[in-house]
C-alpha cells in the first residue's frame, strides 16, 4: 500500500469518529430533553414518556452499535515489509584487471597488437650496434617500434648506475608497458652477477646437489631482488630441464635428473623470483636435458618416447604450471614422440596448444627461444618462423634474426586472414594480465 492509501484511511477513520461522537451528543441531548418534558407533564405524560423513553433508548443504542460496527469493519492495513535491496557485489581484483586488459586491447591498432608480441635486443629497434643508454634515439625508437619487450646481455652493461639509469629511461619512453627481460639464471648463465652487480647465485646444479629447496628459493629471492632494483622485470629463469644422459648440454644448468625433486626446486626458484616482482619464466619445454646437441648450432632431435616425457620432464613443467607459472619458453629440439614430426618444438600445434595448453591447463603466456638460433634461422626465413610460431600457439616472439622482415610477416598474415585478429587478441591478454596484475593488487 503506498503512502498516499494509508493516509486516506486514517482521515476516514477521524471522520468517522466525529460521526459518532455528533451522535452520542445528540442523544444525551435528546435524553436530557425528554426528562425535563417529562417532569412537567409528570402525571399525564408518566407511562407515555417512559415508554418513549425505553424506545428512543433502544433506538439511540442501535445506532450508536451501528457506528461501532462501521468503525470495526474498517480494516486495520498490514505493514507492508519494505524491499531489501542488495547491493551489487564489489568487483574482484581478477575482475578489475580483465577489465582494465580488454580495455587497453581494445584501443590498439593492428599494427601496435603486431607490435606487442616481440621481444627484441634494444640494437634492434635503435640500430646502434651496442646500447648501453637511453636517449632520444631510444625513445623514437619505441615510438615507431612499441614492441612487448627488449632483453638486454652483458654487452649491454657497464655499471649499476649505468644500467639503472638506462633501463628507468626506457620504461617511461615506452607508449604500452615493457618487458624488461635478462637472462639471469645463476652459474654460468649470469649477465648481471658477471658484470660484477649483485650477488652471485650458484648454478642450479651446485644448488640440486644440496638437496635442500630453500636453497633454490634463497637464490630467487637473491637474484629477484637485484633485478627488480635494477628496473628488470622478467627473468628467463628457472631451467626446468632434466640433465638425464650423460654429457648432457644442461648439465651445468638443470637441478639434476630426478623429475620429483628438481619439481621442488624449480618451484621454489620460480617462488623467490615472484615475491620480488619479477616474472619467472620456466624453460625450456618439452625439456632439452636428454640430449648433448645444442639448437644454438643446429637441429636437434630427442630420442625420447612418449611415456618418458610424460613419466619425466613434462612432471617439471606440470609442477609449475600447478604453483602458479605466468611464462613458459618453447625449445627448438624436435621431440617426434610428441609431435609426430622433425619439426622444431615450436613450430608444433600439437606441442603447444593441445599438450601444453589443452592437457597441462597452462593458461599463461609462451614465448619462443631466440628465433635467430641455427635450429630455426637455417631452415625458415625470419617471417616464416614468426608466422608459424604464431600459428602453433605462442604468444611471443623472442629475438627474430631479423625483427622488420618478421613483423611485416605476422602484420601481413593477420591483414589476408591466414592468422586471426581475435587470435593475435588472445595472445596480447595473456600477456597484458601479467604485465598489469601489479596496478590491480596496489
Amino acid at each position: 500500500m503506498g503512502n498516499n492509501d494509508k493516509l486516506q484511511n486514517r482521515r476516514e477513520l477521524r471522520r468517522k469518529r466525529r460521526v459518532r461522537n455528533q451522535i452520542i451528543s445528540y442523544v444525551i441531548l435528546t435524553v436530557l430533553i425528554s426528562a425535563a418534558a417529562a417532569g412537567i407533564v409528570f402525571v399525564t405524560g408518566y407511562l407515555l414518556s417512559d415508554s418513549k423513553t425505553t424506545e428512543q433508548e433502544a433506538e439511540n443504542k442501535e445506532l450508536i452499535d451501528d457506528m461501532l460496527a462501521d468503525e470495526e469493519s474498517i480494516a486495520t492495513p498490514e505493514p507492508v515489509p519494505e524491499e531489501t535491496v542488495t547491493p551489487e557485489p564489489a568487483p574482484t581484483p581478477e575482475e578489475k584487471l580483465e577489465e582494465l586488459v580488454e580495455a587497453k586491447v581494445a584501443a590498439m591498432s593492428l599494427e601496435d597488437k603486431v607490435m606487442g608480441l616481440f621481444i627484441v635486443a634494444p640494437e634492434a629497434i635503435t640500430g646502434v650496434s651496442t646500447v648501453i643508454q637511453a636517449g632520444e634515439g631510444t625513445q623514437q625508437a619505441l615510438n615507431q617500434y612499441p614492441v612487448g619487450g627488449l632483453i638486454y646481455f652483458k654487452q649491454n652493461i657497464q655499471s649499476e648506475e649505468q644500467l639503472k639509469t638506462m633501463l628507468e629511461n626506457t620504461a617511461q619512453y615506452a607508449k604500452y608497458p615493457l618487458f624488461l627481460a635478462v637472462d639471469e639464471e645463476g652459474g654460468s648463465v649470469s649477465r648481471v652477477a658477471a658484470s660484477g652487480i649483485g650477488p652471485e647465485a650458484g648454478s642450479a646444479a651446485d644448488i640440486g646437489a644440496t638437496g635442500n629447496t630453500d636453497n633454490a628459493y634463497q637464490a630467487g629471492v637473491s637474484i629477484g631482488s637485484t633485478l627488480s632494483g635494477l628496473g628488470f622485470n622478467l627473468d628467463f629463469a628457472p631451467v626446468a630441464d632434466l640433465a638425464n644422459v650423460d654429457g648432457s648440454i644442461m648439465k651445468e644448468r638443470s637441478y639434476g635428473a630426478d623429475a620429483s625433486a628438481v619439481s621442488g626446486f624449480v618451484t621454489s626458484m620460480r617462488a623467490g623470483l615472484e615475491e620480488q616482482g619479477v616474472t619467472a619464466c620456466l624453460k625450456h619445454f618439452p625439456g632439452i636435458g636428454a640430449t648433448t646437441g645444442d639448437t644454438h648450432e643446429g637441429m636437434v632431435s630427442l630420442d625420447r618416447t612418449a611415456e618418458q616425457f610424460w613419466a619425466e620432464e613434462l612432471t617439471v613443467f606440470q609442477a609449475g604450471i600447478d604453483a602458479g607459472a605466468d611464462m613458459i619458453m618453447i625449445s627448438h629440439v624436435s621431440v617426434p614422440a610428441l609431435t609426430g614430426d622433425n619439426e622444431p618444438c615450436i613450430f608444433s600445434r600439437m606441442l603447444v596448444t593441445d599438450i601444453l595448453r589443452e592437457q597441462m591447463h597452462f593458461n599463461g603466456v609462451v614465448i619462443t627461444d631466440a628465433l635467430n638460433m641455427a635450429a630455426v634461422s637455417e631452415y625458415n626465413t625470419a617471417e616464416e618462423a614468426a608466422v608459424r610460431a604464431i600459428l602453433a600457439g605462442c604468444d611471443m616472439l623472442l629475438m627474430p634474426e631479423d625483427f622488420e622482415q618478421a613483423y611485416q610477416g605476422v602484420l601481413k598474415a593477420v591483414q589476408n586472414g591466414n592468422i586471426a585478429e581475435e587470435r593475435i587478441n588472445d595472445s596480447l591478454k595473456r600477456i597484458y594480465r601479467i604485465k598489469y596484475a601489479d596496478q590491480i593488487e596496489q
